[in-house]
């Protein structure tokens, strides 16, 4: 270690990069000629907010452009902090401009975490030129910040690091003497260097702390596979958040894999949300989805297959219920596509909501009482079970007043392709009777 127990600092924290020539990642953002890096490189503060995966290199990007315009820093969080510390940073930046005539970039971790109202206490001071606001989110801000703020900053998209980036944090982790564990003269071999990175998943803090506990540990000078495999716990680390971003973007993934016909894809994405944490009974509600959106009448079957494995979850639990989940991923992935009655409705349902109310004709009303029948309802209606095939051929089931519209279009795939031929002749038939 290089410091002492009082003053100890995580490595992590210590191996945060000093200049943006030591920043490793972000390349679309920091590369050559691209804004971001331009802006820094020539001072030009703007109010942003960088959204991304933890350990991505948010907070370090703040700082660095702060250092680069040469302007106060000041960070406050928004699990802790509410308005009235808002309001001291504002007092502080204040000052701060009078004394020394110099910008404050007030960092905002978490950003998302602030409501309307605490959002829109930043308003005047980004307006006025008090604060350049610099906010960091792993949510899409898109949903999590009020629009007023949102026009008033740019959003940077920050990627998870690959492994290649990592494996670069890992060893100047391992080589730097003065801030890294360069002085205990510790190595590791490239199976260990790509375990640990891989563990990472894309987050180079917890690289970091993964190789400093992983330093302690080890008891030669050389940190081994099998010594990183115990100190990750062979579960590994997967990014999901229950009600985050990866969780939506991955019940995403695994929809458009059974509407893309792709089972093996489906089932990855089905195990990929399990092993992160997610109800099983919120999936199993989600496939039944896709039988009706996405297969409806091309195969009837999903429907009712997809209904039998939420049951199964429901009497059965884990991991019972979990397998006859999958087998209806894979089924409906397999099954023949057709969102022809997703279509339909939606389609009739616009309809009904801009049109007016007209009234059913008399012939398809009910009479159940006296006076109904002596007004005529269901007079001259034809019941189709008389008629050939039982089929009452040029009968209209429109109101009156509403001309006969087809919303319903069977796809030419599985059982849709038969409920197409059946309604062609059925309407040829209507077309002779008129």
């Amino acid at each position: 270690m290089n410091a002492t127990t009082s003053a100890y600092r995580p490595l992590a924290d210590r191996m945060r990069p000093q200049t943006l020539d030591d920043f490793i990642g972000q390349e679309h953002l920091l590369g050559p000629g691209k804004p971001l890096r331009l802006a820094i490189a020539r001072g030009q503060l703007h109010s942003m907010v960088f959204w991304g995966a933890p350990g991505c290199g948010k907070t370090t990007l703040a700082r660095l452009v702060t250092s680069s315009c040469n302007a106060q820093f000041l960070t406050l969080s928004a699990v802790l902090g509410g308005v009235k510390e808002i309001r001291a940073a504002i007092t502080q930046a204040r000052q701060y401009r009078q004394v020394y005539d110099r910008d404050t970039v007030l960092f905002i971790d978490e950003a998302h975490r602030f409501n309307k109202s605490q959002q829109d206490a930043f308003l005047p001071h980004v307006e006025d030129g008090t604060i350049t606001f610099v906010g960091a989110t792993t949510e899409n801000p898109s949903f999590e910040l009020n629009n007023a703020l949102l026009s008033r900053v740019r959003v940077y998209v920050l990627k998870p690091l690959g492994a290649a980036d990592l494996a670069q944090i890992i060893r100047q982790g391992l080589q730097d003497p003065e801030r890294g564990l360069g002085s205990s003269g510790l190595d590791i071999t490239d199976a260990a260097l790509e375990l640990l990175a891989g563990s990472a998943d894309g987050d180079a803090r917890r690289a970091l702390n993964l190789l400093e506990i992983a330093a302690d540990l080890a008891p030669a000078q050389e940190l081994t596979e099998e010594l990183v495999g115990e100190v990750i716990g062979g579960a590994g680390y997967r990014r999901f958040d229950k009600g985050g971003d990866a969780f939506y973007e991955q019940i995403s993934a695994l929809h458009k894999s059974v509407r893309g016909s792709a089972p093996d894809a489906a089932l990855y994405w089905f195990a990929r949300m399990l092993d992160g944490g997610c109800d099983p009974l919120y999936i199993a509600r989600r496939v039944v989805r896709m039988a009706s959106e996405d297969i409806g009448n091309a195969d009837p079957r999903s429907l009712r297959l997809a209904l039998d494995a939420w049951e199964t979850q429901e009497r059965l639990g884990s991991p019972e219920g979990e397998l006859a989940i999958a087998q209806a991923v894979v089924y409906l992935a397999c099954a023949p596509k057709s969102n022809a009655v997703y279509k339909a409705y939606n389609a009739v349902m616009q309809d009904v909501k801009a049109g007016t109310s007209p009234e059913v004709p008399i012939h398809l009303r009910n009479a159940p009482a006296r006076l109904l029948k002596e007004l005529g309802y269901g007079k001259e209606y034809r019941y189709a079970h008389d008629e050939p095939d039982a089929y009452a051929a040029g009968e209209n089931y429109f109101p009156d007043d509403m001309e006969p519209r087809q919303y319903y279009h069977p796809t030419s795939r599985g059982l849709e392709i038969q409920i197409a031929e059946k309604l062609a002749r059925l309407r040829q038939l209507d077309k002779e009777t008129v």
